[in-house]
C-alpha cells in the first residue's frame, strides 16, 4: 500500500515567482489498484508522480510505502520496487545500444554490479522470451539498435523492461502522448495486461478522457495542487466522457 500523508511541494521556493504545486495531499492507494489521473496542466499531476519516484522530495508531509517512510529515500533506491514510464519514448531506452543491451542495462537497475555483466546465450534467451509476449516480433530484433525501432516498440520495450525484476508499483506519465491513435491503443491494452498479470499498483497520467474512463479501477482529478474528485471503482463504471468533460469547464 502507498501512503501519502499531507504532502506539498512549492517551485522556485523563497522569491517573488513561487509556485504551489502541491497542497497537503493525502491518498491512501492500495496494492493493486489501477489510479487514472487527470487534470489540466500545472495541476500538480506530475509533481506528484515525481515525489513518489523520488525525483523530488516534499517540503512537508510523508510518503509511506508497506508501512516504510521513504520520503527522502533516492530514486535510485526505490527503483527497487518503483518503475516508469514517461511520455516521451526516448527517455526509457539508449537508442545507439541493442534491444539486448538495453535490457541488460535494465536488469542492473536492481542487482549488484559486478565484473559480469555481459549479455550471454541465458539472459538472450530470458529476453527472448520476455519481449515475445508483447507480440511485435522484437525477439527477432535482439541485435538492432533501439534508435532504429518505432516509437511504439520502443514504449513498449520501456514497459516490459521496467517491470522485469518484479517492480511492485508502476507509473505511466502520458505514456501515449508521442504515439499515433493506433499504436496508442495498442500500447495502453498491452500495459493494461501486464498491470493484471503481475498484479502491479499502477497509476497514469492521462489527458485522454476516453482512456481514463476505459482504463483503471480509481480515478482521481487534481487542480492547482489539491485532490478535487477521487472516484472509486462502482461509480467509476458509470461515468461518460461527457462528464469529465464538463469537470474542465467548471
Amino acid at each position: 500500500m502507498i501512503e501519502i500523508k499531507d504532502i506539498s511541494y512549492s517551485f522556485q521556493k523563497g522569491n517573488a515567482n513561487e509556485t504551489k504545486a502541491l497542497s497537503d495531499i493525502n491518498l491512501s492507494i492500495k496494492s493493486g489498484q489501477f489510479v487514472i489521473l487527470i487534470g489540466s496542466n500545472g495541476s500538480g499531476k506530475s509533481t506528484l508522480l515525481n515525489s513518489l519516484a523520488g525525483t523530488i522530495f516534499p517540503d512537508g508531509g510523508k510518503i509511506i510505502f508497506d508501512g516504510a517512510d521513504v520520503t527522502q529515500l533516492p530514486e535510485h533506491k526505490r527503483c527497487k520496487w518503483i518503475a516508469r514510464i514517461f511520455q516521451n519514448p526516448l527517455l526509457g531506452t539508449a537508442p545507439d545500444l541493442s534491444v539486448l543491451e538495453n535490457f541488460r542495462l535494465a536488469s542492473l537497475r536492481t542487482h549488484s554490479k559486478g565484473l559480469h555483466i555481459g549479455t550471454g546465450n541465458k539472459f538472450r534467451e530470458e529476453v527472448a522470451k520476455h519481449v515475445s509476449a508483447l507480440g511485435l516480433d522484437l525477439e527477432k530484433k535482439l541485435d538492432q539498435t533501439v534508435g532504429t525501432l518505432s516509437g511504439g516498440q520502443r514504449q513498449a520495450m520501456t514497459l516490459s523492461m521496467a517491470v522485469m525484476d518484479e517492480a511492485q508499483v508502476l507509473l505511466m506519465d502520458e505514456p501515449t502522448a508521442a504515439l499515433d491513435p493506433k499504436t496508442a491503443e495498442l500500447f495502453m491494452s498491452l500495459a493494461k495486461r501486464v498491470i493484471e498479470e503481475r498484479k502491479l499498483t499502477c497509476i497514469l497520467i492521462t489527458h485522454h478522457l476516453k482512456d481514463a474512463i476505459n482504463y483503471g479501477n480509481r480515478l482521481i482529478q487534481m487542480s492547482e495542487g489539491k485532490i478535487m474528485r477521487d472516484i472509486q471503482a462502482d461509480k467509476k463504471e458509470k461515468l461518460t466522457q461527457n462528464e469529465l468533460f464538463a469537470w474542465f469547464r467548471e
